[in-house]
């Protein structure tokens, strides 16, 4: 893998500054915290597309995950913590420090995003700013956003977000609640007036066609919602399905309506009943990583939540019963 640096050299061929910076769309994060990052590019390269994106991770940004982008090759580039960072009694000393996306095409007058899930050191102080330098390439011009220093103005300010101060019950668990390392989600993911938690997918065997997925629903709000459709880079196509028992005969089949969310209630998608149907899938899917899946809803509107992939006979997100299954 070809790494990019940011040097001197770099910044000589740096194009002239363009009118929107690249940005997080996350302006603060808890400290102890699995947060979603959202780099936002607004533009190419002075009028040259954009074929590669780089975003480099902070010290104190810990079990990093990159959300792959049909039409982008992933590549990422591991390395030392600043300090170790304690994943379930377990001192980890290095993980994931950039992330690249290369091979596509981001027109100048075009909008992306590129994400990357990770946790933030329950132990950094309220108030500190963390900076996530990003890099554009394009065929002969480079869009840079690497200026950590903070100062007003500069041409090429680094995407950054400021630390807050952590729940109780966040303190002191620093990845617990994502489970970092295995793949798992956040505790709760809203949209609207809905809260989604518990999300996970089983493994699947080399060749298989279909997945599944899990999760459950909750509508906190006072009118009524609907589980509309479903994507994942990961596959051909995805749906809501239903599995139920009519005289004595297991069938499944697919909600083209949706599913519904009323009011005031909690749905449960569980193995035997609603779920989520991946299928024509590019791979197979691998316990202890993660699938990112995008859920549209007919109020709410559209969240990706991360499924934990558990194991082929998982019940649950901290299901890893079945870890014979070995990986290839």
């Amino acid at each position: 893998m070809t790494k990019t640096t940011f040097t001197a050299a770099a910044l000589l061929l740096m194009a002239a500054p363009a009118s929107a910076h690249a940005t997080l769309e996350q302006h603060e994060a808890q400290a102890g915290s699995t947060t979603k990052i959202t780099l936002r590019v607004p533009h190419g390269c002075a009028g040259e597309a954009t074929h590669t994106v780089r975003l480099n991770l902070p010290d104190g940004f810990y079990a990093a995950m990159p959300m792959p982008k049909p039409g982008w090759a992933l590549s990422t580039e591991t390395g030392p913590y600043a300090q170790p960072y304690d994943n379930h009694g377990t001192a980890m000393t290095k993980g994931l420090r950039a992330v690249t996306w290369s091979g596509g095409h981001l027109e100048d007058g075009w909008y992306d995003e590129f994400v990357v899930r990770g946790t933030f050191g329950a132990d950094i102080a309220p108030g500190t700013v963390m900076h996530f330098p990003a890099l554009q390439e394009c065929a002969t011009k480079t869009a840079d956003w690497t200026d950590t220093g903070g100062a007003r103005d500069v041409p090429n300010p680094a995407p950054h977000l400021t630390v807050v101060a952590g729940s109780n019950d966040d303190a002191g668990h620093g990845a617990h609640g994502a489970h970092a390392g295995h793949g798992a989600t956040d505790d709760a993911v809203t949209v609207g007036a809905l809260t989604l938690t518990g999300a996970f997918a089983r493994a699947t065997l080399p060749n298989a066609p279909v997945g599944g997925g899990f999760l459950t629903i909750a509508n906190r709000g006072t009118t009524d919602d609907r589980l509309l459709a479903v994507s994942t880079p990961a596959a051909g196509r995805a749906e809501v399905h239903e599995m139920s028992m009519t005289d004595g005969v297991m069938t499944m089949r697919p909600l083209p309506d949706g599913l519904p969310i009323p009011a005031g209630e909690t749905v449960d998608l569980t193995p035997g009943g609603y779920h989520l149907m991946f299928m024509e899938l590019n791979d197979r899917l691998i316990e202890g990583e993660s699938l990112p899946v995008t859920l549209t809803f007919e109020t709410a509107g559209t969240v990706t939540v991360e499924l934990a992939i558990g194991a082929p006979n998982a019940k649950g997100a901290t299901d890893h019963s079945g870890h014979a299954m070995t990986k290839e």
